[in-house]
């Protein structure tokens, strides 16, 4: 799986729009905290019982993607969850996946605040609430 920098990841979806971006927070937060817009969101677990099934995960993207070789990029939070997300799309057979490093909201600082050091927010990249 590549790793790509928010500034990078954005420059990657303007020169291959085809790519299939992947949200792979839960529902809620992909709603009320904001989003890159274009993107799908494909849970990597959800509330209330938080536990990740790779292969219904796979699945799901399976079925939003063209095919397992077409470009396919995540994001989540923090850039903790696409890491397992990524895994799992690569041994289902997807042969081209990258993640957003540090996510939509990146690291924590010192006062345990996102969007403050890192993050897809933080390099002024578009985004939308609701």
């Amino acid at each position: 799986m590549k790793n790509l920098k928010p500034l990078d990841a954005w420059t990657h979806l303007q020169q291959e729009p085809d790519t299939l971006f992947i949200d792979v927070r839960m529902e809620i937060e992909y709603m009320y905290v904001g989003r890159p817009p274009g993107v799908v969101n494909v849970p990597w677990y959800e509330y209330p019982d938080l536990t990740p099934d790779p292969v219904a995960f796979a699945e799901a993207v399976t079925r939003e993607a063209r095919d397992k070789h077409q470009s396919v990029l995540l994001i989540c939070r923090s850039g903790q969850r696409t890491r397992d997300a990524g895994a799992a799309l690569e041994a289902a057979g997807f042969d081209n996946v990258a993640h957003v490093l540090n996510g939509f909201e990146g690291e924590l600082d010192d006062q345990f605040r996102r969007s403050t050091l890192s993050g897809w927010r933080f390099a002024g990249l578009p985004w939308e609430q609701m």
